[in-house]
C-alpha cells in the first residue's frame, strides 16, 4: 500500500461520490466550525477543498472546552441524487433530535437549514435511493446492536416506516459507518468493524432487496491492517464510489504512528484511497492500484482576502465571530486570559505533515499553540514584554520556560512565535517518541525555549478522535495578526 494520504491531517470518515467527471469527498469534523469540510477532484489523487457544508450557527451546534472536544459532527454521508447534493451526519450533541440532513445545488453552496429525522438514534447515517425513488436512510444503532434503516423524505426528514435491523456484521465490535449501495443486481452494505483503532476493518454484505436479508461476503474483512506492522493502521471506515471509466474505488481511514512500541498517531485520522475490483459478485481491494503523490502543505497567509481561508476552523465556536481580515491583517477578538489555558477564540488549522514548523506574526498579546484539546497542548505566549513556554498536559500546566524581551514592551510592535515539529533525538535503542515539539520565538533566529516529547499530544495519550491542531489566539484583548507561516520541515521562512 501506498503510504500518502490523498488528504492528510484530521481528516476521518471520507464519504464520496462523483457528477459526471468530477468526484467530491466529505469529512467529520467533531467540535470544529465550520463543520463537514468538502473537496473536489478529477484523478481522485489531488484534492483541493470548495467548501465547508456547515458554515454558519443556524444549521451547527459545537460547544468550546473540554466538555465540548470530540462532540459536535460525527461521520457525514455525502451523495448526488437527482440534480441536487445531499450530506446527513449526526450532532452528537443533538443526537436526541435524530440525524441531520441538508442538501445543495452545488457544493460549494450555501446548503439549506437542517432537518431532523426524528425518533431514529444512532450515528453514521447514509442515505440511498432506489429505481423508484424512494429514499432510505441507514445508520449505526447501538440501541439494536447493528445496523439499522428506515425509509424517510429527506426533504423534511419525515419517517415513513418502522425501523428495521439489516445487519450485525461479521463478529467485530462496533458496527458502524454503513453505507448502501447497488452494483447490477444486487445491492452491498459496506460498514466498519473492530472500532476505530489497531483493530479497525471493512466488511460487506449483498441482498438483491435494499432492505434485506443481507448476506455477508466470505472473505470479510475486504481491508483492514490489523495485526501488521505495515506503517498505516487502523484502516477502515470506507465508501465506494464508481469511477467515470467504469472501474471502482474506496476512501477510507487510516492512520500513521510513528516511534518505538506501542507508537503513537498525532496528526489524526486521515483518508487513504484504494482501487476496487470485482470477483464473483464481491469487491475486491486492491491497494497497489493507485500511487498518491507526497504534497508539499506549506502555506503563508497574510490574511488581506475578504474571508478567512477555508482551512480556518475553530473548536466549539464560529471562527468568523471573532476573526475579522482587514486591510492590516487579521484582527482577533480578545480570548482567553493569559492565565487561563481554556481556548476561548482559538483560529486553528490541522497539522497535516510528520514534521513541520508553524510560526505567527502578531501585534498584542497571543498564544501559537499545537493541541489536541484544552487538556494536550503546548504554547508559546507573548504577555506584555514576555515570551513564555508553556505545556498544559492533564491537569499539569506549567510555564516552562520565559525571556524578557525589551524589544516588545511595546503591544504595537509585532513579535513572531514559533512551534516546530521535528525529528527526536534520543540515543541509539531508547524508547522515542513520535517527533519532538520545540516552543520558541524569532529574533533574526530561531530561539528555542522548550522542547519536549511528542507523544504527548498524541491521540494514544489525549483519546478522542480529532488530530493536531495549530491554533493563534489574543490573550485578554484585541490582536493583529499581520502572517502566518506553515512549512512542511523544520524551519519556517
Amino acid at each position: 500500500m501506498n503510504q500518502q494520504p490523498i488528504i492528510a491531517g484530521f481528516h476521518p470518515d471520507p464519504s464520496i461520490c462523483r457528477v459526471g467527471q468530477e468526484y467530491f469527498l466529505a469529512n467529520s469534523s467533531f467540535e470544529y466550525a465550520p463543520g463537514v469540510p468538502i473537496f473536489t477532484s478529477r484523478d481522485l489523487l489531488t484534492w483541493e477543498p470548495v467548501g465547508n457544508v456547515l458554515d454558519r450557527p443556524s444549521q451547527l451546534e459545537v460547544r468550546p472546552g473540554i466538555a465540548g472536544a470530540n462532540g459536535g459532527i460525527y461521520a457525514p454521508t455525502l451523495r448526488h441524487h437527482d440534480g441536487r447534493f445531499w450530506m446527513v451526519t449526526t450532532n452528537i450533541h443533538q443526537i436526541g433530535q435524530g440525524h441531520l440532513i441538508v442538501h445543495a445545488e452545488n457544493p460549494q453552496g450555501p446548503w439549506s437549514v437542517p432537518v431532523y429525522t426524528q425518533g431514529l438514534i444512532g450515528i453514521d447515517p447514509d442515505l440511498s435511493w432506489d429505481e423508484s425513488g424512494t429514499c432510505r436512510i441507514t445508520w449505526s444503532d447501538p440501541m439494536k446492536g447493528g445496523i439499522s434503516q428506515a425509509q424517510i423524505n429527506p426533504l423534511t426528514g419525515e419517517v415513513f416506516s418502522e425501523t428495521r435491523t439489516l445487519w450485525r456484521g461479521t463478529g467485530g465490535g462496533h458496527v458502524e459507518g454503513p453505507h448502501l449501495f447497488q452494483h447490477g443486481s444486487w445491492w452491498y452494505l459496506l460498514v466498519a468493524e473492530g472500532g476505530t483503532g489497531h483493530g479497525h476493518m471493512v466488511t460487506i454484505a449483498r441482498s438483491p432487496s435494499p432492505e434485506g436479508p443481507f448476506e455477508s461476503n466470505p472473505a470479510n474483512p475486504i481491508l483492514t491492517h490489523r495485526s501488521s506492522g505495515g506503517p498505516v493502521q487502523s484502516t477502515g471506515h470506507a465508501d465506494m464510489v464508481e469511477l467515470a471509466d467504469g472501474s471502482w474505488a474506496i476512501v477510507f481511514l487510516g492512520t500513521r504512528p510513528r516511534g518505538s512500541f506501542p507508537r503513537w498517531h498525532v496528526n489524526g485520522r486521515e483518508t487513504f484511497l484504494a482501487g476496487v475490483t470485482w470477483e464473483d459478485g464481491w469487491p475486491v481491494v486492491d491497494e497497489g492500484r493507485f500511487d498518491p503523490p507526497a504534497l508539499d502543505h506549506s502555506f503563508s497567509d497574510d490574511f488581506l482576502a475578504s474571508r478567512l481561508n477555508l482551512r480556518w476552523v475553530s473548536p466549539g465556536r464560529d471562527p468568523h465571530s471573532f476573526a475579522q481580515p482587514n486591510a492590516d491583517g487579521l484582527l482577533l477578538a480578545a480570548g482567553r486570559e493569559p492565565s487561563a489555558s481554556e481556548a476561548k477564540a482559538l483560529l486553528a488549522v490541522r497539522a497535516t505533515d510528520e514534521h513541520w514548523s508553524a510560526r505567527v506574526a502578531a501585534q498584542g498579546d497571543v498564544a501559537l499553540s499545537v493541541r489536541i484539546d484544552d487538556r494536550h497542548q503546548a504554547l508559546v505566549e507573548r504577555v506584555d514584554a514576555e515570551v513564555r513556554a508553556r505545556i498544559v498536559i492533564g491537569p499539569l500546566d506549567q510555564i516552562v520556560a520565559r525571556v524578557d524581551c525589551l524589544s516588545l514592551s511595546d503591544a504595537s510592535l509585532p513579535v513572531q512565535l514559533e512551534i516546530r515539529s521535528v525529528p527526536t533525538e534520543v540515543p541509539r535503542g531508547a524508547p522515542q517518541g513520535p517527533d519532538k515539539i520545540a516552543l520558541g520565538y524569532v529574533s533574526d533566529d530561531f530561539h528555542e525555549l522548550a522542547s519536549f516529547d511528542g507523544r504527548y499530544l498524541s491521540t494514544e495519550v489525549a483519546g478522542g478522535f480529532t488530530g493536531r491542531m495549530i491554533g493563534v489566539e489574543a490573550l485578554g484583548d484585541l490582536a493583529l495578526i499581520t502572517g502566518f507561516t506553515y512549512q512542511v520541515g523544520n524551519a519556517a521562512q
